[in-house]
């Protein structure tokens, strides 16, 4: 009982929700915070990801302040891309017709923008469940690799590849690179692909790393279909400390 207590009382600090237009100057605001200017995104490419997919699109934000803490933009993507060579703008484009898509069970995390650990929490906490309601079973995204420039620097003939499998130190299968490491703490923990010349990044040296999460407990799609949302809803929380 006072765990649940403490986890409502965590959970008032932030209100997570679907995004809406009206959100596109706080969002704004997140983005110039957290990535340089080539990086970030623009009032329009926020309207049409929100207009494009209003289910997939999520944030956290502060109820006195209105200040958005953290934000999600998803989109249906068919994995197979991710196993040839690919850019980040090829898959975060939106498309103009869905019906590539139509059939696909897999989802590609276009930006995920946070201030706040605990509100990127509450963003996925929110998620799963709807995920499972809605059939989707797995969650994509390119992360940077940020220290790999610092460690090619002293190991001149380091590759990507092994710097991406390099581990802390006891801790047995936690990536050392801090973003890697960061992801791997949200459950993205397979490694699909690494990308050259991915996205624009020197301190990774233009690599990305494309990283995969299964959405806990997503296989019965069948079931949670057929399943009223309340009665999974009720279960998001502990369904989130399990599987985190």
């Amino acid at each position: 009982m006072f765990a649940d207590l403490l986890r409502r009382v965590r959970a008032s600090r932030w209100q997570t929700r679907y995004l809406t237009l009206d959100d596109i100057p706080a969002l704004l605001a997140l983005e110039y915070d957290k990535w340089e200017p080539n990086q970030a995104a623009s009032e329009d490419m926020l309207r049409q990801r929100i207009n494009a997919y209003p289910q997939l699109c999520i944030g956290s934000f502060c109820p006195q302040t209105g200040r958005a803490l953290a934000s999600l933009f998803m989109r249906p993507v068919n994995p197979a891309i991710f196993t040839g060579p690919t850019r980040w703008e090829l898959t975060a484009n939106l498309p103009g017709d869905s019906a590539p898509h139509r059939h696909t069970r897999s989802l590609f995390g276009i930006s995920l923008s946070s201030n706040n650990a605990a509100a990127t929490d509450a963003i996925f906490r929110f998620f799963y469940p709807r995920a499972l309601k809605a059939g989707w079973r797995d969650v994509y995204l390119g992360s940077p690799m940020p220290g790999f420039r610092r460690a090619r620097e002293l190991e001149p003939d380091l590759s990507a590849w092994e710097y991406v499998h390099r581990n802390k130190k006891f801790h047995a299968g936690e990536p050392a690179d801090p973003q890697l490491s960061y992801y791997y703490g949200k459950g993205f923990r397979q490694i699909v692909s690494i990308q050259q010349d991915y996205f624009p990044h020197p301190p990774s040296l233009d690599f990305g790393v494309i990283l995969r999460r299964v959405i806990p407990l997503s296989q019965p799609a069948r079931l949670w279909r057929l399943t009223p949302f309340p009665v999974i809803a009720s279960m998001s929380a502990m369904l989130f400390e399990l599987v985190r």
